[in-house]
């Protein structure tokens, strides 16, 4: 990794704006980078204060906690726009400059069945988009490159929760490919049936995910077969303005009218701690972020589900249709 914070733009576009004081959110792998980062915006006679919180994605904009200490101007760093919020914010999207040409050629050999390949990318690998098509056209594949919608930022852009593009291209390609980490291969592979390959950057590594979503699949399975025999259901709404996925509302009715009985919770984050105390409750419907369900599976001591798969618990829809439209 080697990590490009862009420092000379940041500088520009404060000097723009002339706040006295930015609220700075890192997500957890570049935490560590706090004192290069304050003793950079302080030499421009700014102060600075920083998030403690988790910042899983451009999905988690602190403008409420920016405002609690007096900020004027959020910089958020490592994610592109995902929404548009009430408080000024410069998004800093950080350029990850490894050379990807070995990665590339190895990937080769794992593509060599597939002619027609979508690429989607994690937003640190934006600036080699055009770089990454070339080879691949070199070498005898055609290229699709989603549109930019819904969440995404740009076309090709992929985030955790968004893969409307990528649907939109399912039936033009015969394998994905994604720059990023297992977080985005992940959520492509249970968004669309088609073969994903991961080009790892992390771990030097390209990953089939079949087997992955084989995983994934089955204990999706086993969250909605265990949540059938409840009674009692947690329904919870993530009180981050970035991570509301469905209806409170709609979904108690329709668990209601299915015979279960329901109630609401709103929280900041969902974590096994917060929810031990509501030990009658059975199981829970999570309307934040819908990987927090699929990926935190074994974190928790009951079942978590999300929107979607409460509709199959509630009888609205079935798995197989369900699956169809995508988990994610």
């Amino acid at each position: 990794m080697v990590f490009n914070f862009e420092f000379d733009k940041l500088k520009n576009e404060l000097e723009k704006a002339k706040p006295k004081r930015v609220f700075v959110q890192l997500p957890e792998g570049i935490k560590s980078r706090a004192f290069e980062i304050s003793k950079m915006i302080e030499e421009l006679g700014i102060e600075v204060v920083f998030s403690g919180d988790t910042c899983w994605g451009g999905c988690s904009v602190s403008s409420d906690e920016a405002r609690s200490v007096g900020a004027d101007l959020i910089i958020h760093f490592g994610h592109a726009e995902f929404m548009k919020v009430d408080f000024p914010i410069i998004y800093m999207e950080i350029k990850d400059e490894i050379d990807l040409s070995p990665l590339l050629k190895k990937s080769l050999e794992k593509l060599k069945d597939f002619s027609n390949l979508g690429i989607i990318y994690s937003i640190q690998h934006r600036h080699d988009l055009e770089m990454i098509k070339k080879f691949y056209e070199e070498n005898g594949k055609k290229i699709f490159v989603p549109k930019g919608l819904g969440h995404a930022a740009y076309s090709g852009h992929v985030v955790g929760c968004e893969f409307s593009g990528l649907k939109l291209i399912k039936n033009e390609i015969d394998a994905v490919v994604v720059i990023g980490n297992n977080f985005h291969s992940m959520g492509a592979s249970l968004a669309i049936d088609k073969p994903v390959f991961l080009i790892d950057v992390y771990n030097n590594d390209i990953v089939d995910m079949s087997n992955i979503r084989d995983k994934i699949i089955r204990q999706r399975i086993l969250s909605i077969e265990k949540f059938k025999s409840f009674k009692k259901i947690g329904i919870i709404v993530e009180a981050k303005k970035g991570q509301k996925f469905g209806s409170a509302e709609l979904i108690k009715k329709k668990l209601e009218e299915a015979g279960f009985e329901t109630v609401i919770l709103i929280m900041n984050e969902v974590t096994q701690d917060k929810l031990t105390n509501f030990n009658n409750i059975e199981g829970f419907v999570e309307l934040a972020c819908p990987r927090i369900a699929i990926d935190d599976f074994g974190k928790y001591n009951k079942p978590l589900i999300t929107f979607k798969e409460a509709m199959v618990v509630a009888g609205v829809e079935s798995f197989e249709e369900m699956l169809g439209r995508g988990v994610v």
